[in-house]
């Protein structure tokens, strides 16, 4: 009896033993990106994959919709993906979704790329703001590097490089079934768990074999300071929050004591340079703001007749123009935002400039300069020196002729708390 104890306690150990072997090495780790590729997506992605690295996971799948997005977000997304320590698997899911412009070379980096049914991948011809082509010589230039690029990704993961060069010259799109026929992705799977145990087993080059029977699935989540990163590296907020500090800042230069504009302006200015280091930034830009902003100071301290405040808005209106330096649409200021914003931000400028000059244009209203050329009436009869009424105030004059009681008469001029007066005709 206790050898057959002994044969069945062995016997549960190898059994125990056998599952662990068979079992995945760690958590599956699922990204679910659906929106633009912008630094924001970038660095949730690669914070994703190096936390899955930390948590020695089987893998990673970025369950992948997007319709393109910003050229150096994708790059740096592919250099996570090729320096991952764990297999990465690109999904594009759910049924609808797509994968084009930048998604292409995001798929094709991948060590599995997946589709789902009805889904499609394709168009990566770089174009300009709002969809537009860009100019002959720039797009040639932009589109040879972006072949180079692509063609380099599909050769080093052995996939169809003719088509994806065909992808950016001739912005072809194809099907999930096209896709695996032409040897573009790896699995076409019906859902996450299809595609789970299609791969399961897969050898993956300088990576070992996928692992992935009961695994389990840690969907990862977005957290706030990549929200953040995301709302702000969108060129047009990054836009709008640099022209709300600098009318802020400019306002609270013009009127000192102000505070809650200067508060707000600071704020505004420091988010978008925030920004600005996550977005292709044309300094020359920058410096034509910044330009238009001292014009529009200028315009308070000289009188230009307005030319100041002409040249302000045309160095306004080029700067902006000039911002950012990114080829896609996703890297310039759209035109919808860049029109209404310049209009507002100019009138306002142009308006406080207006009134900070006519406030020091303006004869004084208030203190001893703000007597001079009042009429009161005469309180006490002066010679010289008497009383006078002046703002419902009782005032020390004098004057270099005497004047009778009841008379009215102008103020000349002020010194200390004595005014000098005249008799005032009508």
């Amino acid at each position: 009896m206790k050898i057959f104890r002994k044969v069945n306690l062995i016997s549960l150990l190898l059994v125990l033993l056998a599952g662990t072997v068979i079992a995945a090495e760690g958590d599956i780790y699922i990204v679910p990106v659906s929106d633009a590729i912008s630094p924001g997506i970038a660095d949730y992605i690669a914070g994703s994959i190096r936390k899955a690295g930390d948590e020695k996971a089987a893998c990673v799948i970025i369950k992948l919709d997007t319709p393109g997005g910003l050229a150096d977000a994708m790059r740096e997304i592919v250099m996570q993906i090729y320096a991952a320590q764990m297999p990465v698997v690109v999904y594009v899911s759910p049924s609808g979704a797509r994968a084009a412009s930048a998604g292409v070379m995001i798929t094709m980096a991948a060590d599995v790329a997946a589709m789902a049914r009805g889904t499609n991948i394709g168009a990566a011809h770089p174009v300009a703001s709002g969809g537009k082509e860009i100019g002959e010589v720039m797009s040639e230039k932009v589109t040879n590097d972006m072949v180079a690029y692509v063609r380099g990704i599909a050769e080093k993961k052995g996939r169809n490089a003719d088509w994806a060069e065909d992808a950016v010259r001739k912005s072809v799109s194809v099907t999930e079934t096209e896709a695996l026929e032409k040897n573009i992705i790896d699995v076409v799977a019906v859902d996450m768990d299809d595609l789970i145990k299609q791969i399961d087993g897969r050898e993956i080059e300088g990576k070992g074999s996928l692992a992935l029977a009961g695994a389990s699935q840690v969907w990862m989540q977005e957290t706030l300071r990549t929200k953040i990163l995301k709302t702000i590296s969108n060129p047009n907020i990054a836009y709008i929050l640099m022209m709300i500090g600098l009318a802020g800042l400019y306002f609270e230069l013009s009127h000192p004591g102000a505070i809650f504009p200067g508060v707000v302006g600071g704020i505004a200015i420091i988010l978008a340079f925030f920004s600005f280091q996550t977005l292709p930034v044309n300094a020359a830009g920058i410096l034509l703001i910044l330009l238009s902003i001292i014009f529009f100071i200028m315009e308070i301290k000289i009188t230009s007749y307005g030319l100041l405040s002409v040249a302000g808005v045309v160095s306004l209106l080029l700067g902006s123009l000039m911002l950012f330096e990114g080829a896609g649409p996703y890297a310039k200021v759209s035109w919808q935002v860049l029109i209404p914003t310049l209009l507002v931000v100019s009138t306002f400028f142009v308006s406080v400039a207006t009134l900070a000059f006519k406030a020091q244009v303006a004869k004084p209203r208030t203190g001893g300069s703000g007597m001079v050329g009042e009429v009161g009436a005469v309180k006490n009869r002066i010679d010289p020196n008497g009383k006078v009424m002046v703002h419902g105030e009782l005032w020390y004059a004098r004057a270099k002729e005497p004047i009778e009681e009841g008379a009215q008469v102008r103020v000349m001029g002020v010194d200390k708390l004595v005014l000098e007066v005249e008799p005032f005709d009508k």
